[in-house]
């Protein structure tokens, strides 16, 4: 079920942990060392044995700023080098920041509307959420400890960040920090940790019983910022079931690969497949555009809550350059002289002990980086091939034991005229922490669309899910093609304009919102079609419009297609014996199953 998620971290416009890494900074504390006149040499020198980082030399103030381990800190206040030993603190933005996502669907209008979100509860399947982060109200959020009976999966540790980023937008509190969420410390949301510290994939089944479990917890919303590539029979019954009979309002990311293919749960009728757009309102090149995308919402560098601050960059001569961490390549800081290394396509033994700097292109960000590691290399420097910086990975699986950052074509043309100096490599993380960042992602598009629909809900608490679901499809703005398209779906989500057909569907009238009748099958058969290798038809009808989807032995194959003549062609083993349901799903959600049936082919 991994998919999804993955490719979301890999689009993400930060760097994130990964296993082998986490708690960097949990046990070390960052402060000021002042130190007497003539003595930074020895006081620095006992700072580094203790095993401090130092971050920054301020020698017309006598002092220095360094990470040093908890242990360490009272030993070095007490050297006679040094004169005082005071925190390093914390400093932010003293404005909140609105990001453009929450103005883009409209959610402050159906705010002041009186749709706060206040009683509906949104149960997130995540990483898990940072709760003590000062942007999230504590008391808002809710979670299942030890979900997975591994301790890593604690609701309220976050090391991937991923669901402390999904939920800041779902529910960032208006507080003056920060930035402020679609239902601003009004909505509940209740955190199943699926993903542990390395993001980890999981099975369907881990997913379906995580969303049943945030069910049974008072969840009216689901929100899914992940998916793959295989469907499940047994999952979209499960689906189909909460959506159907539960009352239960399913949303989910549509997926980053940039193709047509369908990604699951999204592509199920019973759930709400959510597109990626930028701030343009184009849809994002990762974003899966397929049939079954339904909305879209803001989903390129979408800023929001993360249980992490970052501390990237290069230092050299004197001048700071701005420096973006490639995922999952080492933490650390590393001091040393700088050599230009072309493509880093080669291994170079007079690289050892050195910085090494390359330029982007030909072979990948990890083949560079494993060619300065095995060549002795301290640390490595991308640089861009075109205007600007990036944001580089290593690629899942892969790692580093030497930092590696990336700067822009114009910053590594500066590096290259101070090659020979002594330069700083700086690509550390401090966590927990409260941090903000920005993602990419259809994972970032989800909770838009899951707030907004917890924002309408609460004002008519009365209506059904359906009612909810119709109500942003049919108020979204339209965008690409006239119509339902494959790119946006119905189009971008829109509050206010949900908030007002609500009140109509939910009052009983217009747009057939109240019908729950779902369509009758009948006729249902299977027949050999060709004897020599195995093909096989499945047939039946229904009294509507429909789709025609089947589910082959817990597989499923799907049809969004609305017809009331239903066939589906299949190729199978010649003298097998198959197991298959027959579900149909009409305009309005309402979704009929038949079955088991079975055919001997």
């Amino acid at each position: 079920m991994n998919t999804t998620f993955r490719a979301c971290m890999r689009a993400a416009s930060v760097s994130f942990l990964f296993a082998a890494l986490i708690g960097i900074a949990s046990a070390d504390q960052r402060v000021y060392v002042l130190f007497a006149h003539g003595q930074k040499g020895p006081a620095l020198a006992a700072a580094v044995a203790a095993g401090g980082r130092v971050h920054h030399e301020f020698d017309d103030l006598i002092a220095f700023a360094v990470t040093l381990p908890d242990a360490a800190v009272a030993a070095i206040s007490r050297n006679p080098n040094v004169v005082l030993v005071e925190e390093d603190p914390l400093r932010y933005l003293l404005s909140q920041v609105t990001p453009y996502g929450i103005d883009m669907v409209q959610a402050p209008l159906a705010v002041g509307a009186g749709a706060t979100g206040a009683g509906i509860k949104i149960g997130v399947i995540d990483t898990g959420v940072y709760a003590a982060h000062e942007d999230l109200v504590a008391g808002n959020i809710t979670g299942d400890p030890d979900y997975g009976s591994s301790d890593e999966r604690s609701w309220y540790r976050d090391i991937y960040s991923h669901g402390t980023h999904v939920t800041g937008t779902l529910a960032a509190a208006d507080n003056s920090l920060g930035v402020i969420g679609v239902s601003p410390g009004s909505v509940s949301i209740h955190m199943v940790k699926v993903f542990g510290d390395a993001g980890q994939w999981i099975y369907s089944s881990d997913l379906l019983s995580a969303v049943r479990l945030a069910v049974t917890r008072g969840s009216k919303v689901i929100n899914m910022s992940l998916g793959g590539s295989r469907s499940s029979g047994v999952e979209k019954r499960g689906f189909d079931d909460l959506y159907k009979n539960k009352g239960i309002l399913l949303v989910a990311a549509a997926g980053n690969d940039g193709t047509t293919a369908f990604s699951y749960p999204a592509s199920y009728n019973s759930v709400i497949s959510v597109a990626a757009l930028d701030v343009a309102k184009a849809v994002a090149d990762f974003s899966q555009k397929n049939s079954q995308v339904e909305l879209a919402a803001p989903g390129v560098d979408v800023l929001s809550t993360v249980s992490y601050i970052e501390d990237v960059g290069v230092t050299a001569g004197g001048s700071t350059y701005q420096a973006n961490s490639i995922e999952f390549a080492a933490r650390g800081e590393v001091t040393a002289a700088l050599v230009y290394g072309g493509l880093g396509d080669t291994v170079n033994a007079a690289w050892a002990g050195k910085v090494v700097l390359v330029d982007r292109g030909t072979i990948s960000f990890n083949d560079k980086v494993q060619n300065i590691q095995a060549s002795g290399g301290a640390a490595a420097i991308i640089a861009n091939n075109v205007s600007g910086n990036f944001y580089g990975t290593l690629g899942d699986g892969n790692s580093s034991t030497i930092p590696a950052v990336s700067v822009s074509l114009e910053d590594g043309t500066s590096l290259k005229g101070v090659t020979g100096t002594s330069v700083t490599v700086t690509n550390l993380l401090d966590q927990p922490a409260n941090g903000y960042a920005l993602f990419n992602g259809t994972s970032m598009a989800t909770p838009h669309v899951a707030g907004v629909a917890a924002l309408i809900w609460s004002k008519y608490p009365g209506a059904t899910n359906k009612q909810v679901r119709q109500a942003l499809d049919d108020t979204a703005e339209d965008l690409g093609a006239v119509g339902r398209d494959t790119s946006y779906g119905y189009g971008l989500v829109q509050a206010p304009a949900a908030l007002d057909r609500l009140a109509t569907l939910a009052g009983g009238g217009g747009g057939g919102g109240g019908d729950t009748t779902p369509p009758v099958i009948s006729n249902v058969s299977s027949s050999i079609t060709n004897s020599r290798n195995g093909s096989f038809q499945i047939t039946w009808t229904t009294n509507e419009p429909a789709t025609s989807d089947v589910t082959i032995n817990g597989v499923l194959y799907a049809n969004s297609t609305l017809v009331t003549s239903h066939t589906r062609s299949f190729k199978g083993t010649k003298g097998a014996t198959y197991i298959y349901y027959v579900s149909s799903t009409d305009a309005a959600g309402n979704t009929a199953t038949d079955g088991p049936h079975t055919h001997n082919n």
